[in-house]
C-alpha cells in the first residue's frame, strides 16, 4: 500500500511538473505559473529547443517566441513602418477583419468568459505542460469543446498566442480538424511567429498542403519549411514560377530525400506534370508531419511501420483524412473514437460506407456486415449476438472501448430483461455516446453490486444515492473499481459528511489531500472559470489510462465540474472510470 501511494503521489506531482524531489521537502516549492498566489515564483517550463517546422521535423514543442511588447488582449502587434502607404486590393475591409479580442468557432454551452480573469500567461503554460492524449473520453470531449470555442481572449497574451497554444493541444490530442480551424480563426495579417509555426502543423495535419499558401509569401525567409511552402504554392497558385523555386530548394538543398521528392509531388500534381516522382520509403527511419501531410495529400501510402514511430494522436489525424481511403481508415478511426475524436455517429458511418466496398479487405467488411446485424438484424437474441461478437473481437483496451461507442444505439434499442448476458458492456456501450435515459430502462434489472449497476448509479441524472459498501465488482481491478466508484459518488454529492469520511478511511483515499493541483482547480471553480477548471481537469490525468487516475483526483474533477455547471460531463467521467477498468 505504501507503494501504491507513493506512486499516486508521483503521479499527482507529475501533473503540474512537480519532481521527486520536491515532493520529499516540508515546503515542496511550486512549479505552478504565476496567478495561483503561491509565495514560490514559477521557473521557466520544460520545452524542447525549437527546431525549424517543416522537412525532417514531426510534432514538436511550439517556439518560446516573446514578443517586444505584449498586445493588450485583442490588439495586434503594430506594424513595422512602410515605405509606401499602398493599400493591397486583396487586403480584407475594416469591417470584415475578426478581431483578436475573440478567436473560435461558437460552441454550446461555452461561454466567451469561460477563462474569467484567469492569466493567460498561466493558462499558456498549463496547456504547453499538458500531456495528451487523455485517458477518459469524455474529458478530452470537454476539453475539445473549450479549446475550439470562441473565447474571450485573457489578459496579458496576444489572442493570436493564445489561439496557437490552444490549436498546438488541440493536435497532440488527435483533434486535427477542430486545431485547423483555431488556428484559420485567425486573419493572416495578425498570424504571429507562434501561430505560423501551428498554422503550419495544421496544414500538414489535416493534409492540405493548401492550408499552407495564405503564409507562405509573408513567412521568414529563413525557415526551411516555409521556402519549400513557397515553392509548393506557386504550383498551387499556376503563377509558373513552381518548377523554378523546387529547382532552387534543390540546389540550395534546402529539402533533400523524400521531403523533397514529397513536395515535388504535389507541386507535379498542381501542374499536371507527366512527370513521374517515385516514392522511396526505404531509408525512411520515422515519420513526420511534413511526411504525413504531403504524402496523405498526394494519396503515397505510408507504411504502417512508420506509423509505429508516432503518438496515437495521428491515429485521430488519419480516422479524418478524407484523401485516405476510407477502409484504411477503420482502424484508426476506432482509435480515434476511443480517444474522443469521433462520435458514434461518426463510426457507424464510416463502417456503413465500407459495407459494400469490395476493395475493403475481408476483415473490415465482416464487421461491417456483423454492425448491420446489431443494429437491424433479426430478433433480439441475434442482435445481442452480433454485438457480443463485435466486443470480443477487439484486442486492445482501446478498441475494446472503440467498439463499446460502435454499438451504442444498437445497444439502445435492446429490450431490457433480467439475466441478460453482456448487460454490464450494453450499459457501458450506451453511455459512451451518452444515452443516459436509455440506459436508464435497466434500472431495476441488473443486480445490485456489479459494475451495470454502478455505472448506472453514477450515471443518473436524478442524483440516484447509493452505499459505497454496496459495490462488489471483481476481477484483478476490483479494489480500484471500489475507490473510484466511492470518488465518483462523493464528487457527484451523493454522500453523505459522515459517509464521505468513514469510506474515504475504509478505502484509502485522501480526498481532503492539499496539494499545488488541488487549490488551482478549487481556486478556479470559486472564481466561475469552467474553462480552467476543465483544463486542470485534464491536467489532473497526467496518465496513459484509467489505472493510473488517483481517485482522489477523480473526485475533485467530478465536483469541480459540477459545480461550475458541467454536471452532465462530471456523471460521464464518473461512470467511465467504471467502464474502462
Amino acid at each position: 500500500m505504501a507503494t501504491s501511494r507513493a506512486r499516486l503521489a508521483a503521479v499527482a506531482a507529475a501533473a503540474l511538473g512537480i519532481g521527486a524531489a520536491g515532493i520529499a521537502q516540508d515546503r515542496p516549492e511550486s512549479l505552478l505559473p504565476p496567478g495561483f498566489g503561491d509565495p514560490a515564483p514559477s521557473p521557466t517550463p520544460t520545452v524542447a529547443s525549437p527546431a525549424p517546422v517543416g522537412p525532417g521535423v514531426f510534432v514538436q514543442p511550439l517556439p518560446g517566441v516573446t514578443p517586444t511588447a505584449t498586445p493588450s488582449p485583442g490588439v495586434s502587434p503594430s506594424p513595422s513602418p512602410s515605405p509606401t502607404s499602398t493599400v493591397s486590393p486583396y487586403q480584407l475591409p475594416a469591417f470584415a477583419r475578426r478581431s483578436l479580442a475573440q478567436v473560435g468557432v461558437a460552441q454550446p454551452g461555452v461561454a466567451a468568459d469561460a477563462f474569467g480573469a484567469a492569466d493567460g500567461r498561466y493558462l499558456e503554460v498549463l496547456m504547453r505542460r499538458l500531456s495528451a492524449p487523455l485517458p477518459s473520453r469524455w474529458l478530452s470531449i470537454a476539453l475539445r469543446r473549450v479549446l475550439v470555442a470562441q473565447v474571450d481572449t485573457p489578459a496579458g497574451v496576444n489572442g493570436a498566442d493564445f489561439a496557437a497554444e490552444r490549436a498546438w493541444l488541440l493536435l497532440r490530442m488527435g483533434e486535427s480538424v477542430s486545431a485547423r480551424a483555431v488556428a484559420q480563426g485567425v486573419d493572416t495579417e495578425n498570424v504571429t511567429p507562434k501561430l505560423r509555426q501551428v498554422w503550419m502543423q495544421a496544414a500538414l495535419a489535416t493534409a492540405d498542403p493548401g492550408g499552407l499558401c495564405p503564409l507562405a509569401d509573408t513567412a521568414g525567409t529563413g525557415e526551411r519549411g516555409w521556402i519549400v511552402a513557397r515553392a509548393m504554392c506557386a504550383a498551387l497558385g499556376g503563377t509558373g514560377k513552381g518548377p523554378a523555386l523546387i529547382a532552387d530548394v534543390r540546389r540550395r538543398r534546402v529539402a533533400s530525400g523524400i521531403d523533397l521528392q514529397l513536395a515535388q509531388k504535389v507541386s507535379g500534381a498542381a501542374l499536371n506534370s507527366r512527370q513521374a516522382i517515385t516514392i522511396e520509403w526505404g531509408p525512411v527511419t520515422e515519420l513526420t508531419a511534413w511526411r504525413f501531410g504531403l504524402a496523405t495529400a498526394t494519396g503515397v501510402a505510408v507504411p504502417d511501420e512508420l506509423y509505429a514511430t508516432v503518438g496515437p494522436q495521428v491515429a485521430g489525424w488519419r480516422a479524418l483524412a478524407p484523401a485516405i481511403p476510407l477502409a484504411e481508415r477503420v482502424a484508426p478511426a476506432e482509435r480515434a473514437a476511443a480517444l474522443g475524436v469521433l462520435s458514434n455517429v461518426a463510426l457507424v458511418d464510416l463502417y456503413s460506407a465500407v459495407a459494400d466496398d469490395e476493395a475493403a479487405p475481408g476483415a473490415v467488411r465482416g464487421d461491417a456486415a456483423t454492425l448491420r446485424d446489431a443494429y437491424v438484424g433479426g430478433d433480439r437474441n441475434a442482435r445481442l449476438s452480433a454485438m457480443r461478437k463485435l466486443w470480443d473481437g477487439a484486442a486492445t483496451p482501446a478498441a475494446r472501448h472503440a467498439r463499446l461507442i460502435l454499438t451504442a444505439r444498437a445497444a439502445a434499442r435492446v429490450v431490457p430483461a433480467p439475466e441478460t448476458e453482456g448487460s454490464d458492456r450494453l450499459i457501458a456501450s450506451m453511455l459512451t455516446a451518452g444515452l443516459g435515459q436509455s440506459a436508464e430502462r435497466w434500472r431495476g434489472v441488473v443486480p445490485v453490486g456489479g459494475d451495470g449497476w454502478a455505472m448506472l448509479v453514477l450515471a443518473d441524472a436524478d442524483g440516484r444515492r447509493a452505499d459505497p459498501d454496496d459495490y462488489a465488482p471483481t476481477g484483478a481491478a476490483s479494489a480500484r473499481k471500489r475507490q473510484l466508484f466511492f470518488a465518483g459518488l462523493a464528487g457527484l454529492g451523493r454522500l453523505s459528511a459522515a459517509q464521505v469520511e468513514e469510506s474515504a478511511a475504509s478505502l484509502d483515499v485522501k480526498i481532503g489531500a492539499a496539494t499545488p493541483w488541488t487549490r488551482a482547480i478549487d481556486r478556479a471553480v470559486r472564481e466561475r472559470q469552467a474553462g480552467t477548471v476543465v483544463l486542470l481537469a485534464a491536467i489532473g490525468m497526467q496518465t496513459s489510462d484509467w489505472t493510473g487516475v488517483p481517485p482522489e483526483h477523480l473526485y475533485r474533477i467530478v465536483a469541480a465540474l459540477r459545480a461550475v455547471g458541467m454536471e452532465g460531463e462530471a456523471r460521464m467521467i464518473a461512470a467511465e472510470a467504471i467502464a474502462r477498468l
